[in-house]
């Protein structure tokens, strides 16, 4: 695989050379719970931990979410009081009542949403779909490509 590009100004890594991105659009991540009940928090680190049981990862603290980077990213959430928000990048559509909606972007990129309201969203299913996620973050599905 090609190096990573590293944006000059906020020093964001890339698959992509020149990738469209909005520097600057981060925020310290205790901001994100502001105001939240704790248990939101607490349903985030568990969210963190199974992404970060897959291997390394960068956590990105954006403005308007929460997203998991290894050579792209593969998840994002975002804090409600409720629970979280958030989407998978799969490399393959996946039909689960538990996705909101799935949005095609590529051939290879299908963004699946979803909502974690409590604990018991994290279940086996859920640990699978990360891991698939994180593969996508790799860029796993792309080698060996024609």
């Amino acid at each position: 695989m090609k190096p990573l590009w590293r944006c000059a100004r906020c020093r964001r890594s890339f698959a992509n050379r020149n990738q469209s991105h909005s520097c600057g659009s981060t925020k310290p991540l205790g901001e994100h719970f502001a105001g939240k009940p704790r248990s939101v928090r607490a349903l985030f680190q568990r969210v963190r931990s199974a992404v970060e049981a897959c291997g390394p990862v960068q956590v990105l603290s954006e403005k308007s979410r929460i997203a998991f980077h290894v050579r792209m990213s593969f998840m994002a959430v975002s804090v409600q009081k409720g629970g979280l928000r958030g989407h998978f990048v799969f490399a393959s559509m996946h039909r689960h009542p538990r996705f909101l909606r799935v949005d095609t972007i590529s051939r290879r990129n299908h963004v699946h949403h979803f909502r974690i309201a409590s604990a018991q969203d994290l279940d086996r299913t859920f640990a699978t779909w990360i891991a698939e996620a994180y593969r996508v973050g790799q860029q796993r599905h792309l080698q060996g490509r024609t």
